[in-house]
């Protein structure tokens, strides 16, 4: 098997450069014992983690000046963490999620490339039996979720899961057709659904075709 090919790339966000490791392109792969093959991640699919997407990076963004204080952050598909290494700059109780079996891996890579603190990280498909060691989070982020169709059942009940009954989530969806549904889902939880502008960010959002979504609740 060829050896992977790497990018290592700062990201000028906000006031922050936030250094990373990502896969050189959509070509790599390294899925040596079956592990990503076992739980369903193609060959074709298996780098998708390990790139940076727009809406990633609209999500980290986002994340240099959200209100954090005082607040238990997940964030959902980290892939190699940007969002939550922008989190970690910022202190933040942030922990990270993926279903990709090298996403750990990378998260921890990447932290350490910025001289952070560790990031607690959980390996989860969303359709899993969720144990309750983790607990529950005052603040769920996540990017590029809805791919499929069944995903706005299983990611909405996920996000049930480890949300409190008060606590936000945001997503940042990239116009892939599933948004209606996944709203849909997210209000019979309980959650009232907002549209956040992205006019002000600085990733090319003029050519950005999906949506930053809000929900919040109060329960």
């Amino acid at each position: 098997m060829v050896a992977l090919r790497y990018r290592y790339q700062t990201a000028e966000i906000g006031k922050r450069d936030i250094h990373y490791r990502c896969l050189r392109d959509k070509t790599q792969f390294d899925d040596l014992h079956g592990e990503a093959e076992s739980i369903g991640i193609s060959s074709a699919s298996w780098p998708l983690f390990g790139l940076v997407w727009q809406s990633g990076e609209i999500l980290a963004e986002l994340m240099t000046d959200y209100r954090i204080d005082g607040l238990r952050v997940l964030e959902i598909g980290c892939g190699v963490g940007l969002a939550s290494l922008v989190l970690n700059e910022r202190h933040a109780d942030i922990s990270a999620t993926d279903v990709h079996p090298s996403a750990g891996d990378y998260l921890q890579h990447n932290t350490q490339l910025n001289n952070g603190r560790h990031i607690p990280f959980f390996r989860t498909a969303w359709e899993d039996d969720q144990s309750e060691e983790f607990g529950q989070f005052d603040l769920i982020i996540g990017s590029d979720l809805l791919y499929e169709r069944p995903h706005s059942k299983s990611l909405s009940m996920f996000i049930q899961h480890f949300a409190k009954p008060k606590s936000e989530i945001i997503i940042v969806e990239a116009g892939r057709g599933y948004r209606k549904n996944f709203i849909f889902r997210m209000e019979s939880l309980g959650f009232e659904a907002n549209q956040m502008p992205f006019s002000d960010f600085e990733s090319n959002s003029d050519k950005f075709k999906g949506k930053i979504l809000q929900f919040k609740r109060n329960m």
